[in-house]
């Protein structure tokens, strides 16, 4: 199963995120087929996401299955992108 997840990065205390789309079996930070977006959450609120939709939607569509904190992250760019 392919799943679109978070893989850290950064230093202590200055965590980072990519938005990757990685075989379920892999561990967190293993081997990933694309990366997609960059999460940064101790950044400005307006330039804490970014993720490509049109690769996202692509996976999804090919059946990849996003987690939860990434269906959240998605759907907080798509509203910030929709004002």
């Amino acid at each position: 199963m392919v799943k679109i997840r978070l893989k850290k990065f950064g230093t202590k205390k200055r965590p980072c995120y990519r938005v990757v789309v990685q075989d379920a079996r892999e561990p967190r930070d293993g081997r990933c087929i694309e990366e997609i977006g960059i999460y940064q959450p101790i950044a400005a609120e307006e330039a804490q996401v970014s993720i490509d939709m049109d690769r996202a939607k692509y996976w999804i569509g090919v059946g990849a299955q996003p987690t939860d904190i990434v269906k959240k992250l998605m759907n907080r760019q798509t509203a910030s992108q929709s004002k």
